[in-house]
């Protein structure tokens, strides 16, 4: 018998809100904040803004010792766990610690230590001065090893890595290992800060980002006839998944049930998707076929759509292919447009926002655009500018990352 599994606690730590409710007011009332990178000097690269996290002390959240261990992204998700983890109220005293359990995810791991440590090295008279933190900070799964340290959590522990999609690659992968009944709750989600000089001057050289200097609060535009690229965000978002019958006899808040997910390759380009989007319909239909949907019982997409040219029309061609091009209740927006593009932690916040849209019954909307790209098919309603109030009882979140990793999660009201 496969265990249903739902959300009871969240946590956020975003550019647009260090909490969930500040994170979710600004997420409906579709306030971004991108600016001009303050972290380094970026006037000699192509893209010279972000969505940063501003006015960040480490010392506000966590101990000294923490802080010294951990990288930045590692420290964005200590923060965001420990906000999912105290809004869940589970009592590790009362449980087991072999039941509960961290897959949490990250696209770059600590890219900012290793950075530092080597520019260092080379800066110096060649004598190997590293630091003995220098491994562990870098490490991809140190996040999810020092939320189980912080918390003793000695259930199943590690972090899948699938790009942009590695958020969602978490949560599915926590999903099947609850229903399978090899944990009670995990702790989920992702976290990345990618915004350094190298990871980001990558991303410059890739063409990959939107390069309105002039106006970085209109850049990303996803469905816009003149949309030129994303831009890059950092943080984290978390999510306590627990088995339902668990959450039920202790009386948890349940913002909602997860009732399918799934995987996909494109198997076709090394960062691009595939034109006709055929590995994210197979993504999507697998997903609705396990939550025993069909994409006109939908009522809110959380689309990918970073605002690049060929990513938003394979993704809406797919959305249309699987709606039959047929005019539907399904409403969706896109609210990268929003938060910016949080890499590897982008899945989890926008499933925080597909929760939270089914909480609330209000979708928040797709800013910046401005000329709809008549490609886009007509028959999708895409929610432009100002926040919808309508029920929501079923959500999906699309993730789509480098190497073409294709991954959805399907969220219901309970």
């Amino acid at each position: 018998m496969l265990h249903r599994v739902v959300v009871t606690g969240m946590g956020a730590f975003t550019p647009i809100g260090k909490d969930i409710p500040t994170f979710w007011q600004n997420a409906v009332e579709g306030r971004s904040a991108f600016a001009p990178i303050t972290r380094f000097d970026a006037s000699r690269y192509r893209t010279q803004f972000a969505a940063q996290i501003g006015g960040y002390d480490p010392a506000q959240y966590l101990n000294r010792t923490d802080i010294k261990r951990a990288d930045r992204y590692t420290q964005y998700a200590l923060v965001a766990a420990d906000q999912a983890i105290q809004d869940s109220g589970f009592d590790l005293a009362g449980m087991d610690p072999f039941d509960v359990g961290v897959i949490w995810a990250s696209g770059q791991g600590g890219t900012e230590t290793l950075e530092e440590q080597t520019t260092e090295f080379a800066r110096g008279d060649g004598q190997p001065r590293f630091s003995p933190f220098l491994v562990p900070k870098v490490l991809v799964n140190l996040a999810s090893g020092l939320i189980s340290i912080r918390h003793g959590f000695m259930g199943i522990n590690y972090t899948p890595v699938s790009a942009c999609a590695s958020s969602n690659s978490a949560l599915m992968d926590a999903f099947n290992y609850i229903r399978l009944g090899k944990a009670k709750i995990i702790v989920s989600g992702g976290s990345d800060a990618a915004i350094t000089p190298s990871s980001f001057g990558g991303y410059c050289s890739m063409k990959a980002m939107s390069t309105r200097n002039a106006s970085p609060q209109t850049a990303s535009r996803p469905f816009d006839v003149e949309r030129d690229g994303f831009v890059m965000g950092e943080g984290a978002g978390a999510l306590v998944l627990e088995e339902y019958e668990h959450a039920k006899a202790r009386g948890a808040t349940i913002y909602g049930e997860i009732v399918g997910a799934a995987m996909t390759a494109d198997a076709y380009h090394i960062t691009a998707t595939h034109p006709e989007g055929v590995g994210a319909t197979k993504a999507m239909q697998l997903a609705l076929t396990e939550a025993r949907l069909n994409m006109e019982d939908l009522d809110y997409l959380n689309a990918h759509a970073t605002s690049t040219p060929v990513g938003d029309l394979s993704e809406m061609n797919a959305v249309a292919r699987l709606t039959g091009n047929r005019k539907s209740r399904l409403r969706i927006s896109a609210t990268k447009s929003i938060t910016g593009h949080l890499m590897g932690a982008a899945g989890a916040i926008e499933a925080l926002i597909s929760l939270l849209a089914i909480r609330d019954n209000v979708i928040p909307p797709t800013i910046n655009t401005e000329v709809r790209d008549p490609a886009i098919p007509e028959s999708l309603n895409i929610v432009f500018k100002e926040a919808v109030s309508t029920p929501v009882n079923t959500a999906m979140s699309n993730t789509f990352g480098f190497g073409g990793h294709n991954g959805i999660v399907v969220f219901k009201k309970i």
